[in-house]
């Protein structure tokens, strides 16, 4: 723990006995969640109150609330300022012993996250902490107020009071919602020691809860087998099957059933209902086991139980009657990773392996195929708990957040990730609920030829590799690194073997024909390449290994599908079985006025990229009926193309806690209370200090802001990693109130032309309100004050070119009838709207990339709406040549500038 934070805790520790009492003694750091804690805890004590907790400065600042919180800002609750409590307190319900400092039942009656409104520091140094709850019960914006201390009063008394707001309520008593947001108890069931209560009203989510808590405890000493206890919690939906037994009785292994496949994509799913495996560089294995014996089988059925012989004793040591169990049996390199390589030379030479498990089929009998694969998942870890050798391994995920995992895990060295929808069943074959992302270019080829070494001792300098396509053998390359000298006398001997005369490619170049020896098309050889050229040849090739576990009439070309098409696929089938190669339209989107509204009690499902919205049916923007849930499922949409351009680089929230219509306020900076997936990175400010500003790199970051009530992101012209070198140029076309569209679209089209000549390719952009942005890529060679001076001239040139129709600087006497070319934005900390953006105004409408040629159509720069862009985002980007574009402010093009 943090030694201040240890500090604070004196007080705390100084008034416990944690010998006697059950509560935390803060020694242990508690499990940091996303955003800042906030909670309430009825605490039945010597008199009944609530104490209202919030997470600052690594302890939990606490007032006990005597008659607890009012959803009336007329009620003004005495809040009586107490001890600092550890952050694991926040999780804390139970009974205090009698005798014991605060002694009685205690409900965590609320909980959440909180976000300081302004300066939290100088709010609690103030007497003026202003902040907005996201809880279960306490919603919206609340503060607390510091009384003036009356003569030799030693508590500290302020006044927990809810602000106007949304979530105001006159007639509702909060505390009639009386039971725990952890567990559901009442204060008397807790009292009791019930921990096997049953909640008033269950929704599906509850009732699932309830189905995993054991159906009844184990007698004192006599412990169950972990997978006994596992069975207790299996799915009821489960079919149940008899237990085969071979003729004299005993419990026979189960016979090969075929695995589920995944479908290769283009970039990992961002919703929460995906969990994320490491994809392990090994053996793909089936494990039976029945009456102590065991099997294992290759993907293809082929028995290697002698070849994986190394996992058997820990296989026959599980404690199951039989079971069906899939994994990838792998070998650990010098730096820990698995690495197939290395996996080739111990399976030759009898060394070390070891197999991840990640799903279950069959246990003792029954068939769990049906079963949600989070439920799967639980029986298999239980299974394993009990095996301490490093040999079978559960299999981790990571719930939610695709592509945050997939980067972690590319940037860590491994080979990609495996995303599974959590609730599907297992099918076998190649499914779209379990998709592969790979960091890398990897697959397998069949080698159908090598190439001659002139080199004495070499048996060959290179294998030509292929797969099959519309029925024939097509040739992709050579592939000459990766060959030890096992490899080479090994393969050596096996083209001897397999040897032909005529080639069997359909396609094999004459140079390379001229030179080649030819072997039967039936050896798959895994390879790991940098790219494929233009005319489908490996570019780096690298040999992996033999993999002996595939036919080679199996190896095709692997095309990754849309991860979009994907995943709309598979939450319309739990049964998919398209092929990998094959993609799927994505279905149109409802309009956001027709999507479901939440209710109350289906608030704990509103999980967006990971993110939970709370208050998810909130009308957010009043035109539309737009939902903070259909928001944040907008900006998951359209996170990919987004974050294209507005994603890694510094950026200003407009907040409005109570939407677009009331007050909303600009955030740049880290004041507390933001989730980690809303970046942070230091800037040097003109003070001579630094500040953290934020950024967001992915979907979560984006919807995790619409869950702080973001209603507009606004960029800075450079990327985090160098802010001070600016990577493009934007102009904002403002115009007069008296002005049309036409007129602006007018000076959009002249500034590209202006532009143009000199030697500027732009890109315009719809705002969402008036203007258009006329937008120049730029390589990162000049520093901001070039880049300002740059645009200062351009609208300087051309205001001065055409008086009447332009101007160049903010007044507003001198804007009349004109159009004001905005050129500030190109300074250090000056922002821009985002492209994709919504903006707080009416209808939520969208500053949208267009091209020149769509530009000339629109007929005003606010029409397109959520539905609109996420159907556009199916369409070829109109940006998609705007990273290609390489281009700076040359001294030529300066001159020419000067010469206007």
């Amino acid at each position: 723990m943090d030694s201040s934070a240890d500090a604070l805790l004196e007080k705390y520790r100084a008034k416990r006995d944690f010998a006697t009492t059950a509560e935390p003694s803060g020694q242990e750091a508690a499990q940091k969640g996303e955003g800042l804690a906030f909670c309430v805890q009825k605490h039945d004590a010597t008199r009944l109150h609530y104490d209202f907790r919030v997470e600052w400065e690594g302890v939990l600042k606490s007032w006990a609330v005597t008659r607890g919180p009012s959803l009336n800002p007329a009620d003004k609750r005495l809040a009586v300022r107490t001890e600092d409590h550890p952050l694991d307190y926040g999780d804390f319900e139970g009974t205090i012993p009698a005798g014991q400092y605060g002694g009685g039942t205690v409900m965590l009656w609320d909980t959440g996250t909180w976000e300081p409104e302004g300066d939290a520091e100088a709010g609690l140094r103030d007497g003026n902490l202003k902040m907005h709850l996201h809880g279960t019960k306490m919603e919206g914006r609340w503060v607390l107020v510091r009384m003036k201390p009356r003569a030799k009063e030693k508590t500290e008394n302020w006044l927990l009071i809810k602000e106007k707001d949304d979530a105001v309520d006159t007639e509702t008593d909060l505390l009639k919602e009386d039971r725990s947001a952890k567990t559901g108890r009442s204060m008397d069931e807790i009292a009791a020691g019930n921990e096997e209560w049953s909640r008033p009203t269950q929704s599906p989510a509850d009732k699932a809860e309830a189905a995993e808590k054991p159906a009844r405890k184990p007698a004192k000493g006599k412990a169950e087998p972990a997978a006994k206890a596992a069975k207790t919690r299996s799915s009821d939906a489960a079919p149940e099957k008899a237990v085969r037994k071979s003729a004299g009785g005993a419990v026979a292994v189960p016979e090969f059933e075929p695995l589920q496949l995944a479908t290769l994509v283009d970039s990992a799913p961002t919703g929460a209902d995906w969990l994320h495996e490491m994809k392990y560089d090994g053996y793909r294995v089936l494990i039976a086991i029945g009456g102590g014996k065991a099997k294992l089988y290759t993907r293809n059925a082929l028995d290697w139980t002698d070849r994986f012989g190394a996992i058997l004793p820990a296989v026959e040591a599980l404690d199951c009657d039989s079971a069906l169990i899939d994994g990838e049996i792998v070998a650990f390199d010098a730096d820990g990773g698995t690495d197939f390589s290395t996996l080739q030379q111990h399976l030759k030479d009898g060394g070390a392996l070891s197999c991840f498990c990640f799903d279950l089929l069959m246990l003792d009998g029954k068939d769990l195929r049906d079963a949600p694969l989070t439920d799967r998942k639980k029986l298999l870890k239980t299974l394993l708990s009990g095996h301490e050798e490093p040999v079978l391994l559960y299999s981790e995920h990571i719930d939610g957040n695709g592509p945050a995992v997939f980067k972690q895990i590319c940037a860590a060295g491994h080979e990609g990730i495996i995303a599974k929808r959590a609730d599907a069943p297992y099918r076998a074959g190649r499914q779209k609920s379990w998709l592969k992302v790979k960091c890398t270019r990897r697959q397998e080829f069949v080698i159908g030829g090598f190439s001659p070494s002139d080199k004495k001792g070499r048996a060959f300098s290179s294998i030509l590799v292929g797969v099959r396509e519309d029925g024939v053998f097509k040739y992709r390359g050579r592939v000459g690194s990766g060959f030890d000298d096992d490899a080479l006398e090994d393969l050596k001997a096996r083209f001897d073997a397999l040897a032909v005369k005529a080639s069997p490619f359909d396609d094999l170049p004459r140079p390379i024909a001229r030179t080649s020896k030819y072997v039967k098309p039936e050896l798959v050889a895994e390879i790991d390449f940098a790219e494929l050229t233009s005319d489908g040849q490996i570019r780096h090739g690298v040999f992996k290994g033999l993999r002996e576990d595939k036919r080679a009439k199996e190896v095709v070309d692997e095309r990754p599908a849309s991860a979009a098409a994907a995943t709309k696929a598979s939450r319309k089938s739990k049964g998919d079985t398209s092929d990998e190669t094959s993609g799927e339209a994505a279905e149109p989107a409802k309009p956001v006025a027709e999507r479901k509204r939440v209710s109350r009690a289906d608030r704990k499902d509103a999980v967006v990229a990971g993110v939970k919205i709370s208050h998810p049916e909130r009308v957010v923007f009043d035109e539309g009926g737009v939902t903070k849930l259909a928001l944040a499922e907008y900006y998951e949409a359209v996170a990919e193309r987004m974050l294209v351009h507005g994603g890694n680089r510094p950026l200003s929230l407009v907040r409005c806690p109570d939407g677009p219509t009331k007050q909303c306020f600009f955030q740049k900076h880290d004041s507390g209370g933001f989730p980690a997936t809303i970046r942070k990175v230091a800037i040097a400010e003109k003070d001579g200090g630094t500040a953290d500003y934020l950024f967001v790199d992915d979907a979560a970051g984006l919807v995790a802001a619409v869950q702080m009530n973001a209603l507009e992101f606004h960029i800075w012209g450079a990327h985090a990693d160098d802010v001070d070198k600016p990577d493009r140029v934007v102009f904002d076309l403002d115009p007069d109130e008296s002005l049309t569209f036409a007129d602006v679209k007018q000076a959009a089209f002249d500034m590209r032309d202006w532009l143009a000549d000199l030697g500027l390719r732009t890109f315009p952009m719809i705002t969402g309100g008036k203007g258009v942005h006329v937008v120049a890529p730029l390589d990162r060679r000049q520093d901001w004050p070039a880049v300002k001076a740059f645009a200062r001239d351009v609208a300087e040139r051309l205001a001065e070119a055409e008086p009447k129709r332009y101007v160049a600087t903010m007044s507003k006497a001198k804007r009349t009838g004109r159009i004001f070319i905005d050129w500030l934005r190109n300074e250090r900390g000056s922002t821009a709207i985002a492209p994709y953006s919504t903006r707080a105004r009416d209808g939520a409408p969208v500053a949208v990339p267009v091209t020149w040629e769509e530009l000339e159509t629109l007929e005003a720069a606010n029409l397109l709406r959520l539905d609109d862009v996420i159907a556009r985002i199916r369409e070829p980007d109109p940006w998609a040549d705007y990273a290609g574009v390489r281009q700076s402010l040359t001294k030529t093009l300066l001159k020419k500038l000067a010469g206007k």
